[in-house]
C-alpha cells in the first residue's frame, strides 16, 4: 500500500471498533504499519477481550497491510510503554500516536459517583498522557541522539469538551482536559520534531448511538453516511502524515464532509480601574463586559 504515509508506523488506541477501527484502517491505507491497540471493554468500561484488537489487525492484513495488535492497559505505565515497545519490536520506529480510546458512564452530576468519574477520567485524560509520554520520551532520546522524528501526535477531545454536555460531567471535563494537555504538548514537544494537535469529532459509535439515536441514524441507500466514523479518519491521517508540517496545537472539529478549526478563550471585553474594587463596583464592571461581550454557545442537551 503506498500514500501519503508509507513508510511511517502508528499506534492507534481504542482501535478495536468505531472511529479508533476507521482510523487503523484509514492510516494503513495510505501506507502506514499499524499498532491496533484495544483492551475489548465494554461500552462502560466493564471486561476486557483481545478480539477487537485482533480482529482489526487480521483486516488490515487481508487488505494487504501491516498490523499487529496490542492489548495492554494504556491507562497503566507498563501499558502505555508497551505500545511503544511493540511498534518498535514490530516495526523498528514509531511516527504517530492517535490517543482515541474511551468509554462511557453518563450521570447527572448529583447522580455521578466517585467510581465513575474516576474511571471515566483515568481512561480519557490518563489514557491520552500516559501513551503521550511514553511516545515523547522515546521521541525525544531519538532527537537527542542526532535523529530528529517527523513525530504526530493526534489526541480526541470531543465538542463535550468544548461545550460542555448535560448528564456527562466526567467526560466533558475529561475531553476538556484533553485539549490543554494537547496545547501543552505541543508548546513543550516542538524542540524534538513532535507535533501535537486534537480532533473533537462527531460520528456514530457505541459511544454516541443512544445519546444521538435519531439524529445519527444510518441513511437510505446511496446516500451520504455524513456520521460514519470513516469521515473523520482523513484528517487525522494527514494529521499523523509528514504532510502537516507547521501544524501544532489546533484543535479541530470532524464531522461527514465538514472540518473546522476550533478557536478557543480569548480575551474579550476588559475594563481596568486600576485599583481595587468594592464587590458591588465589581459587579457593576462585569456587568458591562457581559453586556459587550458574544454570548457563549449552548452546552449540549441544555433546554
Amino acid at each position: 500500500m503506498t500514500g501519503i504515509c508509507t513508510g511511517r508506523v502508528a499506534a492507534v488506541t481504542g482501535a478495536g471498533r468505531g472511529l479508533g477501527r476507521a482510523h487503523a484502517l484509514a492510516l494503513a491505507a495510505e501506507g502506514a504499519r499499524v499498532v491496533v491497540n484495544d483492551l475489548g471493554v465494554a461500552a462502560d468500561g466493564a471486561g476486557s477481550s483481545a478480539g477487537p484488537a485482533q480482529r482489526v489487525a487480521d483486516e488490515i492484513r487481508a487488505r494487504g497491510g501491516r498490523a499487529v495488535a496490542h492489548t495492554g492497559d494504556i491507562t497503566t505505565t507498563d501499558g502505555a510503554a508497551s505500545l511503544v515497545t511493540t511498534a518498535l519490536d514490530a516495526f523498528g520506529r514509531l511516527d504517530a500516536l492517535v490517543n482515541n480510546a474511551g468509554f462511557l458512564r453518563d450521570r447527572m452530576l448529583v447522580n455521578l459517583d466517585e467510581d465513575d468519574w474516576n474511571a471515566v477520567l483515568r481512561v480519557h485524560l490518563t489514557g491520552h498522557f500516559l501513551p503521550l509520554k511514553h511516545a515523547a520520551a522515546h521521541w525525544r532520546a531519538e532527537a537527542k541522539a542526532g535523529r530528529t522524528p517527523t513525530a504526530r501526535i493526534v489526541n480526541t477531545s470531543s465538542g463535550a469538551g468544548l461545550l460542555g454536555s448535560v448528564g456527562q460531567g466526567n467526560y466533558s471535563a475529561a475531553k476538556a482536559g484533553i485539549v490543554g494537555l494537547t496545547l501543552v504538548a505541543a508548546a513543550e514537544l516542538g524542540r524534538y520534531g513532535i507535533q501535537v494537535n486534537a480532533l473533537a469529532p462527531a460520528a456514530r459509535t457505541r459511544m454516541t448511538e443512544h445519546t444521538f439515536a435519531e439524529t445519527m441514524a444510518a441513511p437510505a441507500a446511496g446516500d451520504f453516511d455524513a456520521m460514519a466514523p470513516e469521515n473523520v479518519s482523513p484528517l487525522v491521517v494527514w494529521l499523523a502524515s509528514a504532510d502537516c508540517e507547521g501544524v501544532t496545537g489546533r484543535v479541530f472539529e470532524a464531522e461527514g464532509g465538514r472540518i473546522t478549526v476550533m478557536e478557543g478563550w480569548r480575551p474579550g471585553p476588559t475594563a481596568d480601574k486600576g485599583a481595587r474594587r468594592t464587590p458591588a463596583e465589581a459587579g457593576e464592571a462585569a456587568r458591562a463586559l457581559l453586556a459587550a461581550a458574544e454570548r457563549p454557545r449552548p452546552v449540549y442537551g441544555a433546554r
